[in-house]
């Protein structure tokens, strides 16, 4: 009997340390995993969950439902389900929601940012309709941009961007940005 007692003793000394030790590895898999979280930027997380439907929410009250396209260093061109296309300016970002798990590759942004973008749309002459953080809008054509800032030739958007059909001109700098929808 007293051989039992000293095996069955053993034997829960064994299971205990055994215990602790999948404790121990546990708690270490959950710190390494909060560490490795951590290091993840919600940028990151956009790319891994490209052309999957997402809702942002921006300065100004701006709502975007659609599928992020395209990252780069400062901004997200997003394919709204309205049609068209919206450049929105990271910093504009409030919250999104749609987000599951994955994490995207950083290789895969573009490391260009907003000013190249808004060269390209001014290349295309294309009616652009500016957001700015604070809710307000300007419409027309991108003529100039410059390091910091977009010039726009204000028009209607039914119009061609003619000399005729320019109410103004208007300097709007990114950083006031917060969405330039091209339709």
């Amino acid at each position: 009997m007293g051989e039992q007692r000293w095996k069955d003793l053993f034997a829960d000394l064994d299971a205990q340390m055994a215990m602790q030790n999948r404790l121990e590895a546990d708690a270490e898999t959950a710190d390494r995993t909060r560490r490795e979280q951590a290091l993840v930027g919600w940028v990151d997380r956009v790319i891994g969950h490209r052309a999957q439907p997402l809702r942002l929410i921006l300065d100004g009250g701006v709502i975007i439902e659609g599928a992020v396209r395209d990252v780069g260093a400062d901004w997200l061109l997003v394919r709204p389900q309205s049609g068209g296309e919206d450049l929105v300016r990271t910093a504009a970002v409030l919250s999104i929601t749609g987000l599951g798990r994955r994490v995207g590759s950083d290789v895969t942004s573009r490391r260009f940012g907003l000013g190249s973008v808004l060269r390209e749309f001014a290349r295309d002459r294309a009616p652009v309709e500016v957001l700015d953080r604070r809710g307000g809008r300007s419409a027309g054509t991108i003529d100039v941009v410059h390091a910091d800032a977009l010039e726009l030739a204000r028009h209607d958007l039914t119009e061609a961007r003619r000399a005729e059909n320019v109410l103004g001109r208007v300097i709007i700098p990114f950083d006031a940005v917060s969405v330039v929808r091209r339709r």
